[in-house]
């Protein structure tokens, strides 16, 4: 299997350089030239996570270096759950998919440890640590973080927005010291994430230092993201004979994308519908075909707060025609008020503690028609745990947050971070220090 580029289909690559390089040199991302054609016979026998996962990504490995290693590394990133809970609601089927029982409570957990894995088996002629770039606008930067901290030859460099992360979240990205460096950027996420790819073009720091990605520009993300999508749809599969719809929390597009992935590898995922918040963006490209990427704003639902989402090149490669696009997927937009009220009224109906991001779906998932609630068995995708917006979620329950064992562990420890405009100068000046203190 070889790996294209969004922006040049005819560049190739294997799976170990477009993991390490994160990004192609043209400034595309990089994407699988072909999917499998993967039945539900194909894991006939296979059952838990990681064995299908390995089952699930072993043509993305084949042929090459990673190949043999698969079995280690799906058994070191997948080893913790990602249950499929039932939720009782009247008029449909409903379930959530647990995507917060990783070390730092998130979905961005599966993809960070999975590129650990990966990137530390991967043989590299160059001496120099290799650096890793990090925009985030909440999860992905303490998942990435906790999966590279004191790994060694590896530095990791977060950027976030000053301001418009929760406290929580701005602690498990600051905690961490040692081969890992956070910065508090004075702008948004997506100045976050264009000075990341800013910086990927910058010859000096090309020539100075060995970067990488692990935002989901990188495809070594996004390929542990569509194995839980597999494992998932399998298991409702099994049990009905019919294929699951998801809603799908949605900011950076990378979840969406993963979901999509396992759908066109042949696994029994059904409808897609793409839940938002405030940020339309890509609501509004459905309903007119016309991309208007516009600067982001700020919500409760912080971590997809992205007015410019990288995987928009993945999508359209994946869905070149709008129409389309338009067909395979759907999107709704939610405002605080909604996720607010919704956060309310489940945690008093259905007795479920939702975050502000599996809020924003779950009030997707009321606005569906009713005869689409009946038709398919829903599920609604938890991308963190509640404990992470405490400041949020218990004024409208009414009631404290207890908080997993591994965050309690990691408001433990001290935190400190640097600050920086919003410019590639100041980046670039930063990363050579770190280079030569």
């Amino acid at each position: 299997m070889l790996f294209s580029s969004t922006r040049n289909l005819a560049t190739k690559v294997g799976l170990s350089k477009a993991l390490s390089d994160g990004i192609a040199p043209d400034g595309g991302l990089y994407v699988p030239e072909r999917f499998p054609a993967l039945q539900v016979g194909d894991f006939e026998g296979v059952s838990g996570l990681p064995a299908i996962a390995e089952r699930f990504l072993a043509p993305f490995f084949s042929s090459d270096p990673l190949g043999p290693h698969l079995a280690d590394i799906a058994a070191d990133a997948f080893n913790f759950p990602a249950p499929v809970k039932r939720v009782l609601v009247a008029g449909g089927k409903l379930s959530v998919l647990e995507l917060f029982h990783g070390p730092t409570a998130a979905f961005k957990d599966f993809g960070a440890r999975f590129l650990a894995a990966c990137l530390s088996r991967i043989p590299r002629a160059d001496s120099r640590p290799l650096t890793i770039l990090v925009a985030t606008s909440g999860d992905t930067g303490g998942a990435v973080a906790a999966a590279f901290h004191k790994r060694p030859g590896v530095r990791v460099v977060v950027l976030y927005p000053e301001g418009l992360v929760s406290p929580l979240q701005e602690h498990q990205l600051n905690c961490w010291g040692d081969n890992v460096s956070s910065i508090a950027v004075r702008g948004n996420f997506d100045d976050c994430q264009r000075m990341v790819k800013q910086a990927f073009a910058d010859r000096t720091l090309a020539h100075a230092m060995q970067l990488s990605s692990a935002n989901s520009i990188n495809v070594g993300r996004l390929l542990p993201q569509a194995a839980y999508y597999a494992a998932s749809s399998l298991d409702l599969w099994r049990a009905e004979g019919a294929c699951p719809g998801y809603v799908i929390p949605s900011g950076n597009l990378g979840n969406v994308l993963a979901c999509l992935w396992a759908r066109r590898s042949g696994l029994p995922v059904g409808e897609v519908v793409l839940a938002h918040n405030a940020n339309r963006a890509v609501v509004e490209f459905l309903a007119t075909g016309e991309w208007q990427p516009r600067p982001s704003v700020a919500t409760l639902a912080s971590a997809m707060d992205v007015g410019n989402p990288s995987n928009m090149e993945r999508l359209r490669v994946l869905h070149p025609e709008w129409r389309d696009l338009a067909v395979q997927v759907s999107a709704y937009s939610v405002d605080d008020d909604a996720i607010r009220t919704r956060i309310a009224g489940d945690f008093t109906v259905l007795g479920e503690t939702w975050c502000p991001h599996t809020a924003t779906a779950a009030e997707v998932y009321a606005r569906l028609p009713a005869d689409s609630r009946r038709a398919l068995h829903w599920v609604l995708v938890a991308t963190a745990h509640a404990a992470k917006f405490r400041e949020i979620v218990e004024p409208l329950i009414g009631e404290e947050v207890e908080l997993p064992p591994a965050l309690a562990g990691l408001l433990a420890l001290p935190a400190h971070h640097d600050t920086l405009p919003a410019e590639l100068d100041a980046l670039r000046d930063y990363l050579l220090a770190l280079r030569n203190p």
